[in-house]
């Protein structure tokens, strides 16, 4: 059993890594914003793990900022417990402009996290309106708690006005 959800884990990284990478390379972009992201406690579940959080997005230029909810979810190792955190992502898109709602969508992407105390992550994610955005981690979560993620995230935003 130990093994299946091993090769099954490495499976899933792999193919999302290979997914994403040709997606990113795909085409150019150019940073149009920042995305900030308050995550909510949650308790892993060996192979799902899923938080909800709330965040703000706000664009290069004079445009006002955006709000957005959502969830994040991990397929793949997950063990502990963790109390919440914070994430920012530069928000890369192939045109720069406003984008009013454009970030709603899902993404997905690889994803390493460990905490024992304050933890740090990373999540590098692609998606969005027509998958056209990529989210680039500029700051990685400060987790609490005791946990270790390992496997492949899903984001959902939705669009709050």
């Amino acid at each position: 059993m130990k093994s299946k959800l091993g090769r099954m884990v490495a499976v899933l990284v792999f193919a999302s890594t290979v997914s994403v990478a040709s997606q990113a390379s795909a085409q150019q972009r150019t940073k149009v914003g920042t995305l900030r992201c308050n995550l909510a406690p949650s308790v892993g579940l060996i192979v799902i793990e899923r938080q909800r959080l709330s965040c703000s997005y706000t664009p290069d230029g004079p445009w006002p900022p955006e709000r957005y909810f959502g969830s994040v979810t991990t397929v793949g190792l997950d063990l502990g417990i963790n109390q919440g955190g914070r994430m920012a992502w530069a928000v890369l898109a192939p045109v720069a402009g406003p984008i009013r709602g454009g970030l709603a969508g899902s993404y997905v992407g690889v994803s390493a996290d460990a905490a024992v105390g304050v933890g740090l992550g990373a999540n590098a994610l692609i998606g969005g309106s027509r998958r056209s955005f990529a989210l680039q981690p500029v700051s990685v979560e400060a987790n609490t708690g005791l946990d270790i993620t390992a496997g492949v995230s899903k984001l959902r935003l939705r669009y709050a006005p």
